[in-house]
């Protein structure tokens, strides 16, 4: 499986940083194409303390392993993720801005991240946006809907707490597993739901 990751400056680099150790772990992932906008750099930065290159990016830096991954600079338009013919799998825009979610809903290509969803949406491919912003405006609830029924699934950034968490990396792992499950990666991170729950006690 070839997979696209394009970061954005919406917080939530913790997301971004666990999906890609995931991925990159997984045997069913060949490769890994990593796009990284300069307001998704400059997250990292803020929330990781790791200041990336967008040009080559080091993401061992990250505790991430890069044997995987082809690095793409922001601004490229000829790089491979820009045409159908590259052939990538599947794209996660994770996290995803409400300036990018906006740019794909309305069908702007004006870089590489933009370029790319536009073309997995284009090819029927699975493109995966992963929003973390709140509250939501009118605007941007508009804009979920259209990328939606343009083709684009919607992971909102908001963990459940059945699995009963304790820390902000099970909080984490919550979200990506549920992406990794969207993209086919088999992956078990969080205990999953049960029916009937074992804790459940059914009143009388």
């Amino acid at each position: 499986m070839r997979i696209i990751i394009a970061v954005t400056g919406a917080s939530g680099a913790l997301y971004a940083q666990r999906l890609l150790q995931v991925l990159t772990q997984s045997e069913q992932v060949r490769e890994i194409a990593f796009i990284m906008s300069e307001q998704g750099r400059m997250l990292f930065v803020h929330e990781l303390g790791v200041n990336l290159s967008l040009r080559r990016p080091d993401l061992s830096l990250l505790g991430i392993n890069t044997n995987k991954i082809v690095p793409f600079h922001p601004k490229d338009l000829t790089a491979p993720p820009a045409s159908g013919s590259a052939r990538y799998d599947a794209m996660v825009i994770i996290p995803c801005s409400a300036h990018t979610l906006a740019k794909v809903a309305h069908g702007l290509a004006d870089d590489l991240i933009g370029r790319a969803a536009q073309v997995m949406l284009k090819e029927r491919r699975k493109l995966i946006l992963v929003p973390r912003e709140t509250p939501l405006s009118v605007i941007t609830l508009r804009n979920m809907l259209a990328a939606a029924e343009a083709g684009a699934i919607i992971v909102d950034a908001n963990p459940g707490f059945y699995h009963h968490p304790t820390t902000v990396q099970e909080l984490v792992d919550f979200i990506v597993q549920r992406v990794c499950d969207l993209l086919g990666v088999t992956v078990e991170l969080v205990p999953r739901w049960e029916l009937p729950p074992k804790w459940f006690v059914r009143q009388a």
